[in-house]
């Protein structure tokens, strides 16, 4: 067979700085220092099995800088290169030191890591696009399977992080929106120590039924955890037996090491192959904004920044992912709505949005800010 002529290319820029990951609470989990970038090279080679075909040409431009490095020059420097097409995987200051320089105002940007509901709120801005799920999209998604439980009544434990704080503010607002109560609020304030030597166990096993007792009865434990410094440990060790839900326990995510519906179970199976671990959340973030901008460019057949945000903006946009339907973008600031999966530790336990939450046009966007709420006012470079 002769080779098909190459009519578009679509070359896909993948910038990140190598932070320092924090240890995971326990020894199954390791620390990843290839997180998101794989699932990206995974998707790279999807694309161009299509392409190929059609004379599409994918290329992914790996840019993982050290944490000390300066991410504006580098951005500068792929600005300067012509890119158009930019996958993020930044923490908050320095993505948005990213978005806002003049030389990216038309670019087309993915944020592939966080979950702030300021930057789909106030900080939201014109050239960036979220995949994962907000906090307030995770709350909303367990508040819809506590409320179907009737798990209405909520103990809510937060960290001391920024992030723990934004979670607890999401869920605080979930309880709002669906009628569910927060009976008690407590944080978390004891001092993390040497949980690994041999007598952690025994520190753990006292703070946290001091932590969880209270007057209040409860249906569940909500944690705000997410920076991980405790919320692995109030399983089995509350002073009332509760479940645990939010960060840790039965969790809201995007994706999920145990899901194996809509073919997921292949989608896991080519990752671990090409990886040789499983596939975290942040790795099908990666694997998903290879695939939009590769989605955008098959049906457009164009490779430009303003052809393909048009698309991804328009009616006839849709991404599969594994989901069981396209996935598509909020105009209104520019977050992917999607189901979100409710999980155990090793199981899937429900997807919502759950039956019975509906909505005039999108089921999925019960979940977070919907547009009469939004509080985006695009920020213009």
């Amino acid at each position: 067979m002769d080779p098909v002529e190459i009519k578009v290319e679509a070359r896909m820029h993948y910038l990140s700085k190598l932070y320092k990951e924090p240890p995971p609470l326990s020894l199954l989990d390791k620390i990843l220092t290839d997180e998101g970038v794989q699932g990206a090279r995974v998707a790279i080679k999807e694309n161009n099995m299509t392409g190929r075909l059609i004379g599409h040409r994918h290329e992914l431009v790996e840019h993982r800088i050290p944490e000390n490095a300066d991410v504006v020059a580098k951005a500068k420097e792929i600005a300067a290169g012509g890119a158009d097409l930019i996958i993020l995987d930044l923490e908050l200051t320095d993505l948005l030191a990213v978005a806002d320089l003049p030389e990216m105002a038309d670019k087309v940007l993915l944020n592939i890591r966080l979950s702030d509901d300021d930057l789909r709120m106030e900080q939201c801005r014109q050239n960036l696009f979220h995949l994962p799920p907000s906090w307030a999209m995770r709350a909303d998604a367990l508040a819809q399977y506590l409320v179907w439980k009737k798990w209405t009544n909520w103990f809510l434990i937060a960290g001391k992080g920024t992030k723990d704080q934004q979670y607890a503010a999401a869920i605080k607002r979930s309880a709002t929106k669906f009628g569910a109560k927060i009976v008690e609020e407590k944080e978390y304030k004891y001092e993390a120590g040497s949980r690994r030597v041999d007598s952690g166990h025994q520190q753990i096993q006292t703070q946290m039924p001091l932590l969880t007792q209270t007057r209040a009865d409860y249906d569940v434990i909500f944690a705000a955890d997410a920076e991980e410094a405790f919320g692995d440990y109030l399983m089995y060790r509350t002073f009332i037996p509760r479940p645990v839900v939010g960060s840790q326990g039965l969790v809201a995510v995007g994706w999920h090491r145990s899901f194996e519906q809509y073919a997921g179970t292949q989608m896991q199976n080519r990752f671990e192959r090409a990886a040789n671990r499983a596939m975290t959340e942040r790795d099908y973030y990666g694997w998903l904004a290879v695939r939009v901008f590769g989605e955008a460019v098959l049906r457009t057949n164009a490779s430009d920044a303003k052809t393909l945000k048009a698309y991804l903006l328009s009616k006839e946009f849709g991404v599969a992912g594994f989901k069981g339907q396209g996935l598509t973008f909020r105009a209104w600031d520019q977050q992917m709505r999607q189901p979100i999966l409710i999980s155990g530790p090793r199981a899937l336990v429900s997807i919502s949005p759950q039956e019975g939450f509906l909505h005039k046009y999108f089921t999925t966007d019960t979940m977070g800010f919907d547009k009469p709420e939004t509080k985006c006012r695009f920020v213009r470079n």
